[in-house]
């Protein structure tokens, strides 16, 4: 699928790029914000997607942010595909976060084929 506005959230600079390059060479769009807070106000004013969303982050936190965006954001915006961007363990990710509202996990080093993935999988 392309031609996808894909919102980024990450406080890391650098980690922000690099997924917003591997999201242009997929023929989609990157929005970027570099934390939780922003990027509720971005999807507030911007058509979105999908959310790659890392976990650990100042201000707003990609855990607090996914829950706010599942329980307090209007349909269809509670609604948008959400992935947890993380270096933990995939295998225990789940059993800490399940209840959170996550929809898939890429895990650090990102690579094009993971995101590739991850977009073909949640949008139709």
């Amino acid at each position: 699928m392309e031609n996808l506005r894909i919102l980024v959230v990450d406080d890391v600079f650098t980690n922000r790029f690099l997924l917003s390059e591997l999201i242009r060479m997929t023929g989609n769009e990157a929005v970027l914000a570099e934390n939780g807070e922003r990027a509720i106000e971005i999807l507030k004013n911007q058509p979105i997607h999908l959310v790659f969303m890392d976990i650990e982050m100042p201000v707003m936190n990609g855990v607090e942010t996914t829950q706010y965006i599942r329980k307090e954001m209007d349909p269809p915006l509670n609604l948008i595909p959400i992935i947890a961007l993380t270096a933990h363990n995939p295998e225990l990710f789940f059993e800490d976060f399940s209840d959170v509202g996550f929809d898939e996990l890429i895990t650090k080093p990102y690579s094009i084929e993971k995101i590739r993935d991850k977009i073909r999988t949640l949008v139709p």
